[in-house]
């Protein structure tokens, strides 16, 4: 079991927790991080469907300790995870006219050494919010924000887990990567029947993570060393399909990690045709790529200055909308269009390579440090890796919770 216990709520106010830059809503309405005022931290809460977007400090009594974790509810308050020693106390946030409301929710305690709590990503809907307690044999589910009586016990899973991907609209069916006496591999979490299913096995030995999903269309984005054993590579497979994995060599950037943030919704039935967005981490600083699943480029685009990298959101008409803060601009939203066909735009690596400005194109639409033979135009992808496909979803309790 993993050693955490239920407090009643309190009105303590502390510190601590390593946290995210930026968490937003799933629809994209609201942001929240934690802002900067000299040597202070403090949350902040972002609006960002109006007309133009906009900031509302929230401090408390004290400023927070610069890993606090905030995510902000669809209501517009914003949900605060404090560490108090080994307490992790929850709290609501909002806006009373000149100052700021709390609403204190409860803690959960983890005495036990090596255990660790944070915040799962931020659910569909948005009025529930829930974190994940990982101890040293098993790991639980916690709904901590948007229950009836403070923090609640959902689910436990054997092992060690990480990561967190919402598989369907209900909230209700959680993807969690987990190791157990072997490889990482993905299971799913009924949280209405605390079931766990597994999800995504490559091979045996291969450790496998999902990434992002997205319960439209189905596309998800995966991070497995299957076919490149010790070297971790992105590939992409559709919730439910029994087709295998596949690795495109597009997504392959020497030299610079790349991670998938964002998933184009509304294409249903199409999970070829989604827009994708990738973060992209070079020497100099980070910038967009943009990426389809029926394309063979991937589209470099310069990020916003003062990015708070790794967020963003799609419309369902394909415009990525990157949330950037700056001193001119404290709270702005920089909007980019997912271009189509094989022509990559001007692009950030371009400081990494040295010989171009932020406006000049990328050669080819490749990265830096890319080998010849990969800036090829018409260089198709490398022959799929003979791998087992991953499980069925019909064989495990979501399929049909997931496509209705």
């Amino acid at each position: 079991m993993t050693a955490c216990a239920i407090e009643p709520p309190s009105t303590n106010g502390a510190d601590g927790k390593a946290g995210t830059v930026c968490a937003l809503t799933a629809d994209g309405a609201y942001a929240a991080r934690l802002a900067l005022d000299g040597d202070c931290w403090f949350p902040e809460r972002w609006t960002l469907d109006g007309p133009e977007p906009y900031a509302v400090p929230l401090p408390g009594n004290q400023p927070e300790e610069p890993g606090t974790e905030v995510q902000p509810l669809a209501d517009g308050r914003v949900l605060i995870h404090r560490l108090i020693e080994r307490r992790h106390a929850f709290s609501l946030l909002y806006p009373t006219g000149p100052g700021t409301g709390e609403l204190p929710l409860g803690a959960v305690e983890c005495p036990e050494p090596g255990s660790r709590l944070t915040l799962l990503p931020p659910a569909p809907g948005g009025t529930q919010a829930y974190a994940l307690a990982v101890g040293p044999r098993s790991s639980t589910v916690w709904l901590v924000a948007g229950g009836a009586f403070g923090p609640e016990r959902l689910a436990e899973v054997p092992g060690q887990c990480a990561g967190g991907v919402w598989l369907d609209r209900a909230g209700r069916m959680l993807a969690l990567d987990r190791e157990q006496d072997g490889p990482v591999k993905t299971v799913v979490v009924d949280l209405a029947r605390a079931e766990v299913s597994p999800l995504l096995q490559i091979t045996a030995e291969s450790d496998d993570r999902l990434l992002l999903a997205d319960p439209d269309s189905g596309l998800l984005l995966i991070s497995s060393d299957a076919p490149s054993p010790g070297q971790e590579r992105l590939g992409w497979g559709v919730l439910g399909s029994t087709l295998p994995v596949r690795f495109p060599e597009s997504l392959r950037v020497p030299d610079c990690p790349v991670t998938p943030f964002a998933i184009q919704p509304g294409q249903m039935l199409m999970p070829e045709s989604c827009a994708v967005a990738l973060r992209v981490d070079g020497p100099f600083g980070s910038w967009v790529g943009i990426w389809r699943p029926d394309g063979r480029r991937v589209s470099h685009l310069p990020a916003p200055e003062g990015w708070l990298a790794g967020a963003g959101r799609w419309t369902r008409d394909g415009v990525l909308r990157l949330p950037y803060a700056t001193q001119e601009t404290p709270c702005g939203v920089a909007e980019l269009t997912a271009p189509r066909g094989e022509t990559a735009a001007a692009s950030g690596i371009a400081a990494a390579r040295g010989d171009a400005g932020p406006g000049d194109p990328v050669r080819d639409g490749t990265a830096a440090g890319a080998p010849e033979a990969s800036r090829q135009p018409t260089e198709p992808d490398p022959p799929e890796p003979v791998v087992a496909r991953p499980v069925p979803l019909q064989q495990a309790p979501l399929g049909r919770l997931v496509t209705n």
